[in-house]
């Protein structure tokens, strides 16, 4: 094992010699940007390990070292809450308070036929006790465990859902807590009860934890998706795993997961009211020894306090081949035309089986994927849209490597997948990067000067999506790119735009917080657009920000491709642009772009800047609605089924259509 030290982080982990800096620095919970997926082409994982410049994916660790990242603090912005919905809490998991009864002399129903008539049967209805136990799993373990827990305890809290009991637990509030208990769910009553949504996304992994007696969100945690070493986006990753496997990719994006579930339930401890004395006597005196902490008259670590087992549903939602690598399923299919999922329906699984570690008969709920790449997370930002409810007209879009979009309303939708490909999150662009400290996220030309933020205002080191957006968009409107995309900068070169010279970028401070012999050492950062014979970037000087003749090409193939996309799915649902009422753009990158420059470059028609609604992110919104109501969630199951799918890649009138959308308006 060797010690990696994080300098501007702060941060020390060990991790095995032999392992890359690039899979140090995801281990360490930073956020490399490796577009490239580790092979050593974009340069935009360099950083300085003891006081050399390297790139991060192409070094190994071998020794004990320190690492300097260019910016401060490097952790992504990850948008964990976007728009929400009011909605009926209808869930499917349930607990209901039973007394297990002595049997009578000659008494013919089992333990388990007595538990099922205490827990499902309806007295109004007056249902009989045969046909509710036809529908219900029978657990062996539970069944088998009713007599001691009988002769223990009268009164048990079974928590279960519509056809099967996942746990039996003791009720030790007493029938004069009743009141009590409805007042404040949590006070002196087992069992705690929890869910936790997960988004799945290609850069970030958000989860939520949800009450599951109230159905509030307590807590909300997020990760780097450790796959990025992989790949940036999903194509790259896929290959990875038809060469190598999907073992690898699934383990590690699983191994997060838990880590947030586990984080998720930590905070949990603070969210929820418990009553300290009455959970202390919810434990033999045996626990009480072992486990008690007391620390400030909270208790930090015993048994009774909040813990993964107490999750007892997962819902999950991602994009198709996350879905898939996450699941262990080769995403072949996915690569290969016609480009399908190897499955769409939606499932309910045991989390055990799929190594997610929450109560041990836990279950894993998967949203349905609609199409091609059109996958859960889609079906997620549907269920918190539901614009499949409504009467007016709406367009929903997600934009990524693949830009998911579904148009329509109650009367029909239809849905489609643009490849918009990677340039929006910082790929093909020379001086491109994700959303990370220090790049530029707005740029405006105002009084004769160029203007810019960064995210975290830290020094800048390269161009964002969204600034991405802005800066080709008021070189546009400066007249210093033409309508076909040509750059005439007026600077230097013609071909390339400075917007940041180097000695004000973050490269030019990096080492400042290194000691006086190695703050003597000169930084010295990747010339872009050179590489050596391999094709990988020779570490050079550095350039400052800057956007070339290419780039302006890259953004002009990504921004055509989503607007043949919107064309050709009005064309598909008969819809003129005028009709559409809202526009919701989904997803972080969404919820920061500005939607003028947006349709000054063409990205979007004009008409519908006015109509924009940023609902960030949605895709986790829905996972959580999941949970909360079991009626529209089975509802979008059914909804997805009925939407028109359109393949652009088999639609002849695609390629005129996209071109026609290369160039740019003036």
């Amino acid at each position: 094992m060797a010690k990696v030290y994080f300098v501007r982080e702060e941060i020390s982990i060990e991790v095995p010699v032999g392992i890359s800096v690039l899979e140090a620095e995801i281990r360490a919970g930073l956020a490399p940007d490796a577009p490239c997926g580790g092979q050593g082409t974009c340069g935009k994982c360099l950083v300085k390990v003891d006081g050399k410049p390297v790139l991060a994916c192409q070094t190994k660790v071998e020794k004990d070292c320190r690492v300097e990242i260019p910016g401060k603090k490097k952790r992504g912005k990850i948008l964990g809450e976007g728009f929400s919905r009011k909605v009926n809490f209808q869930p499917e998991l349930q607990v209901k308070t039973v007394r297990l009864e002595k049997p009578e002399t000659g008494e013919k129903r089992s333990e388990w036929e007595r538990l099922l008539e205490a827990v499902y049967e309806n007295p109004e209805t007056e249902k009989a006790s045969h046909t509710i136990q036809r529908n219900i799993k029978t657990d062996t373990e539970i069944a088998g465990s009713l007599y001691k827990k009988r002769i223990s305890e009268a009164e048990w809290d079974v928590i279960y859902i519509d056809d099967e009991i996942l746990d039996l637990q003791p009720c030790f509030a007493s029938q004069d807590a009743s009141k009590e208990r409805q007042e404040d769910n949590y006070k002196g009553v087992h069992p705690l009860l929890f869910t936790a949504a997960i988004d799945l996304g290609t850069t970030t992994i958000v989860g939520y934890l949800l009450d599951g007696r109230t159905g509030e969100t307590l807590a909300v945690e997020s990760r780097m998706n450790p796959q990025m070493q992989y790949g940036g986006d999903v194509i790259q990753r896929a290959n990875y795993a038809l060469e190598h496997g999907e073992d690898v990719l699934s383990a590690c994006v699983r191994k997060v997961i838990n880590e947030i579930l586990e984080s998720l339930s930590v905070k949990a401890r603070k969210a929820i009211p418990i009553d300290i004395e009455n959970r202390k006597n919810e434990v033999t005196n045996e626990k009480k020894e072992a486990n008690e902490q007391a620390v400030n008259g909270k208790l930090e670590s015993a048994e009774w306090m909040p813990g993964v087992e107490d999750i007892y549903q997962v819902s999950l939602v991602g994009n198709t081949c996350m879905h898939h690598l996450f699941l262990g399923i080769s995403p072949a299919s996915l690569v290969h035309a016609p480009y399908t999922p190897a499955i769409s329906k939606p499932l309910t699984l045991h989390a055990a089986d799929y190594g997610i570690r929450i109560h041990p008969k836990g279950q894993l709920l998967l949203l349905p994927n609609i199409a091609g790449y059109i996958g859960a997370d889609t079906s997620g930002c549907l269920l918190a849209l539901r614009q499949d409810l409504k009467e007016e007209v709406t367009l929903m879009l997600d934009i990524g490597t693949n830009t998911e979009m579904i148009l329509g309303n109650k009367y029909g939708l239809a849905a489609c997948s643009a490849a918009s490909g990677p340039a929006f999150e910082g790929a093909k662009i020379q001086c491109g990067m994700r959303g990370l400290p220090g790049a530029i996220d707005h740029v405006k030309y105002e009084n004769g000067k160029w203007q810019y933020t960064t995210i975290g205002g830290e020094k800048p080191v390269g161009l964002c999506g969204s600034g991405l957006i802005d800066l080709v968009a008021e070189l546009l409107r400066t007249g210093l790119i033409d309508e076909n995309g040509i750059l005439h900068s007026g600077q230097e070169r013609s071909d390339t735009f400075m917007l940041v010279p180097p000695q004000e970028t973050g490269f030019a401070q990096c080492g400042q917080n290194m000691s006086e012999d190695e703050q003597s050492e000169k930084m010295e950062c990747p010339q872009r657009n050179e590489k050596n014979e391999s094709g990988q970037l020779r570490v050079e000087n550095d350039c400052g920000v800057y956007l070339t003749q290419k780039d302006i090409g890259e953004v002009q193939l990504a921004k055509a491709a989503i607007a043949a996309g919107i064309r050709l799915l009005l064309k598909k649902r008969n819809i003129e642009e005028s009709q559409i009422q809202t526009v919701y753009l989904a997803g972080g990158f969404g919820n920061y772009m500005n939607a003028e420059n947006a349709a000054r470059i063409g990205l979007i028609p004009e008409s519908f800047v006015k109509k924009v609604q940023c609902v960030g992110n949605i895709a986790g919104e829905g996972a959580k609605i999941a949970l909360l109501n079991k009626n529209e969630r089975h509802e979008i199951e059914r909804a997805v089924q009925s939407i028109e799918f359109l393949e652009l890649a088999a639609c002849p009138e695609f390629q005129d259509c996209f071109v026609d959308e290369l160039g740019f308006e003036r």
